[in-house]
Formats: C-alpha cells, structure tokens, sequence
C-alpha cells in the first residue's frame, strides 16, 4: 500500500485492490441474446464463469449488467440511429427491438445466473456507469473497485472502464474474460486502455490468484 503525505492510502498491487471490501465483480452484459453474436462465446461463459466462483467464493459483492431495448414508440433518435447501425436497416421503421426486458434474449445466460444477494443493472447506454444506479450502489457500499468480464470488449466494456475512472473507481479489465466482436477493434480497445495506464489488466488466473492470496 502507498500511503501520501496526506495519509491517502493507494493500494499498489492486484491483490490490495481485490480486497472484498474495495471491489465488486461486475458481469458485463453476458446476456443470451449477446453471446449468440459473438466468436468464442462458450470460452468466455467458461471463463466469467471461474472469474464469478472465485469472486462468490471470496464473498465479493457481484453485479451483472443487461442491455435493454425500449419499445419502438420510446425509442428516440439516438436509440433508433443505433439500432439501425446494428441491424443493417435504413429505415427506422425497419427496426425490431432485440432485446425487450422480459425476452429469452435479454436473460443472462444460465451457466451465470445471477444469485439472490447480487444486483443487476438494466441499461440502454453501452457504459455501464451512464444512467444507471451502479456508481451510486458502489459508492454506498465504501467499493472503490470494479473486476470487469463479459462481452464485449469494444463495444462497452472499454467506456465502462474509462467511464469508471472518471466515476472515481479502479478498473480492473479481465481480459481473457472478456469477449469481443471484432479482433481489430478490440486491440484497438485494449491499445488504448493500456496507453491511458488507469486500469488495471490481468487475467483470470491473475485475478483468482490475488484472490487466493488477499483471503
């Protein structure tokens, strides 16, 4: 731990900051809509999955995110600009909501189904942090860190990162567990992450070992 001379303390390794009572895993969007577009989803289900064991099993406070779409009449320009984006529509009356709060789509999938005691977040903004309780739920529960997995990495996981910092939290990106849609934008994603040097990279078995290490 780095102490400055106003008494701040900073922890200065993975394992001070995985401290059950700093940090909360945050399950990033593992929904069952989401994970039938991407590569390799049944790795990263695989891999979120010991990621979430070793957190539960540490008593780290959990979290998952849902990305939620709104019924066409609520859905604004911004929504309806992006949908068509996605969807390879080019007409707004063309777009079909994938992913309606109570659809097959929307669920996390079950390999990591949320246990009563963990929260979940429902948003329509790609960063986690942007009009959604968790920062306040963070930051009422003295957390000052959040352990990332999930899908995907270029699309919301590195604004949530970035956003986090801006938040007042440490990221910490575990990046064997978090999946992608496109190889290009993800390294470019993680480039800049590791350019910016705010967040924290490790991977799986660096994250389950400092919470080995911390317990």
């Amino acid at each position: 731990m780095i102490r400055s001379s106003e008494g701040m303390e900073i922890p200065a390794s993975l394992t001070e900051w995985c401290d059950v009572s700093r940090m909360a895993l945050v399950v990033y969007d593992m929904q069952v809509g989401i994970c039938r577009q991407i590569a390799g989803a049944a790795d990263i289900i695989e891999r979120t999955a010991t990621v979430l064991e070793a957190a539960r099993a540490a008593g780290m406070r959990v979290a998952f995110t849902r990305h939620l779409s709104l019924p066409r009449k609520w859905m604004g320009a911004t929504q309806l600009r992006t949908a068509m984006a996605w969807q390879r529509c080019n007409s707004p009356d063309m777009v079909e909501p994938w992913f309606p709060r109570d659809a097959e789509a929307t669920r996390i999938v079950p390999e990591l189904a949320p246990r009563a005691d963990e929260a979940v977040f429902d948003k329509l903004t790609m960063s986690a942090f942007d009009s959604t309780a968790l920062s306040f739920a963070l930051r009422d529960c003295g957390v000052r860190a959040v352990a990332l997995a999930g899908v995907a990495i270029e699309i919301g996981i590195e604004p949530t990162v970035r956003q986090a910092t801006d938040n007042g939290f440490v990221a910490v990106v575990i990046e064997d567990a978090c999946g992608f849609g496109n190889r290009e934008a993800r390294d470019r994603s993680m480039a800049t992450l590791r350019f910016l040097g705010e967040a924290v990279v490790t991977d799986v078995a660096g994250f389950c070992g400092a919470l080995t290490a911390g317990s």
